[in-house]
């Protein structure tokens, strides 16, 4: 019998990589990454016009060329013949989302709209749609609506219907052109099949879809914005699927187009870093998937459905069928190490590093693994994006405490490492506190592959054994593992993502174990980090929230501000 391969398309932040793997093995056969040619758009549009803070755009075509690029090349790579490739797997950042015109194409791309930026994608990490967040929460609130329980009280301003309702306020004709607004993974994939379909996992986690009772009622639409009305029917409209179906079947002109056949089964979409979770077998209660890059986010499944404060949502079936699975996230991880590299770092560190030819973050990551716990006599709140989880708050900021004359980058550098391992716990801690266990911790993403110190950080901090995917690639395995359970059994595939996960999924046999003099020594600095978070995130928030407020002020408005 021949071997079968599916694909997994991973579209993050900065590129879109596709990976060809055995089904059988899980074996990585042949990948290639295209970086996405506008990047993100987070200070002007390609025509110029200038964004305003808290912005974060993509360009569209840039994930039609990471298919019209990479899936070639894969299958030029791996030598594979089309017809022993079975399925395509998406996964995506999000919520990530954008306008579509009556044929299904971004407004963006008629030049009649490009000039606006609300025609373009709004990415995940847009979060100039705040207020309109606030307000959904307000109105939720008011209504009593049960909804707001499974996103532990608060809904984010990265979500879709913040997003939508920002459009609406800022640029109501871009919102009257839409004929839909859909996530850019549903998009993807019906520019794949030509088959309208919206995936249970992203409107589970960023559209208030519940599988029991389906979206809010619209009254709650209608009470929070009049043009609101009847979007479920309108502008929202089309099939949900469940994570783990058939979304469709390549089309003809798109095959021709990839070099794939025709009725190859493309799976229904996933949420970037959920593709992780099976990725690394992680597919029974009390495990928790951690996917470490430019963010974090946490996925945690379990046999218990609950209303658990600051989490992104819990979604039954969500991830892995059959079972509960909630979401938190910290914005800026990697993120807030690369602004600190590419915007703090002395001239001396770059030559230290140039001179011991390593980049800046592996100098830096070796000097500062020579520090003990508490040896910086610094702490620092991971909040450099604001606060997902657990407070879900775009508006709040970075810290450091205890800067000094003689403080160096190295430490500064490991106290950035650290806060973040304290925000994971301080997560992890809210999962146990609200009675829904955490028994297992992996990691995956690029950071724990390159990042030993930060591995270590994490575990000492968390009092907890890490364990690390073994695949550099672990949201395209995912995916693609996906692709193996849209394809079924039938066509050489499986029939459920936990058969997938027994075959394909991969970790390491390397792990980190908690050092038991480290773990003494943060349990007295986490106490330090709680004192600072509760402070300056619950008790005096609007400290942060006047500086962002004055910072986006005009002269006259920052006056008046100060008095």
């Amino acid at each position: 019998m021949e071997r079968k391969y599916v694909i997994g398309i991973d579209y993050g932040t900065e590129s879109g990589r596709v990976l060809l793997v055995d089904v059988e093995t899980g074996e990585e056969i042949s990948t290639h990454v295209t970086v996405y040619t506008h990047g993100v758009m987070d200070g002007t549009l390609p025509g110029g016009k200038r964004l305003e803070s808290d912005w974060a755009l993509q360009a569209p075509q840039d994930y039609l060329d990471v298919l019209y690029q990479s899936v070639p090349e894969v299958m030029k790579a791996s030598g594979v013949d089309p017809k022993n490739v079975i399925g395509i797997g998406i996964d995506f950042t999000a919520c990530t989302i954008l306008p579509l015109d009556e044929k299904g194409m971004p407004l963006c791309f008629d030049s009649d709209w490009a000039h606006n930026p609300h025609s373009w994608v709004k990415l995940w990490k847009h979060h100039a749609a705040q207020d309109e967040a606030d307000e959904l929460t307000r109105v939720a609130e008011e209504r009593n609506e049960e909804f707001l329980s499974r996103y532990g009280g608060k809904i984010s301003s990265e979500w879709m219907f913040p997003k939508i309702l920002q459009i609406v306020n800022e640029a109501p004709e871009v919102f009257e052109a839409a004929d839909l607004f859909m996530e850019a993974c549903d998009w993807v994939t019906y520019c794949l099949t030509n088959h309208l379909v919206r995936s249970s996992n992203t409107c589970g986690y960023k559209a208030l879809w519940n599988k029991r009772s389906g979206y809010p009622d619209h009254l709650f639409f209608k009470a929070l914005h009049p043009r609101f009305d009847r979007i479920l029917e309108t502008k929202m409209r089309g099939s949900v699927y469940s994570i783990g179906e058939k979304a469709g079947e390549l089309t003809e002109g798109m095959a021709q187009r990839l070099g794939l056949l025709p009725g190859t089964a493309v799976a229904v979409g996933i949420i970037d870093a959920h593709a992780g979770v099976p990725a690394v077998g992680a597919v029974h209660p009390g495990q928790l998937v951690m996917a470490m890059g430019t963010s974090t986010c946490h996925m945690l499944i379990s046999n218990k459905g609950r209303s658990v404060k600051g989490v992104c949502g819990v979604v039954e079936d969500g991830i892995i069928p059959g079972y509960f699975s909630y979401e938190t996230g910290q914005v800026a991880v990697g993120d807030s190490f690369a602004w600190y590299v590419d915007q703090a770092v002395p001239d001396y560190i770059k030559k230290q590093a140039e001179a011991e030819n390593v980049n800046i973050h592996q100098f830096l990551e070796q000097e500062a693994a020579t520090y003990e716990p508490g040896e910086s006599g610094l702490i620092a709140l991971d909040w450099w994006n604001g606060n997902r989880s657990v407070l879900v708050d775009a508006t709040l900021s970075g810290l450091i405490v205890g800067l000094s004359l003689a403080t160096k980058p190295e430490e500064v550098y490991r106290a950035l490492l650290e806060s973040t391992a304290f925000g994971t716990r301080k997560i992890i801690d809210n999962f146990v506190e609200a009675g829904i266990e955490v028994n297992e911790v992996f990691a995956c993403g690029g950071l724990p592959q390159k990042n030993k110190l930060l591995m270590q950080i994490y575990a000492d901090i968390t009092n907890r054994e890490i364990k690390i995917a073994d695949s550099t690639q672990t949201t395209a395995l995912g995916a693609a593992m996906y692709a193996a359970v849209a394809a079924g059994k039938e066509r050489g595939g499986y029939d459920t993502i936990i058969e997938a996960a027994e075959n394909m999924a991969r970790v390491r046999e390397e792990t980190f174990i908690p050092i038991p003099q480290n773990v003494q020594i943060y349990e007295k600095l986490y106490k330090y980090y709680l004192e600072l978070h509760d402070y300056f995130g619950v008790e005096n928030k609007k400290l942060m929230h006047g500086l962002k407020k004055i910072k986006h002020a005009n002269v006259e408005d920052r006056i008046s501000l100060y008095h």
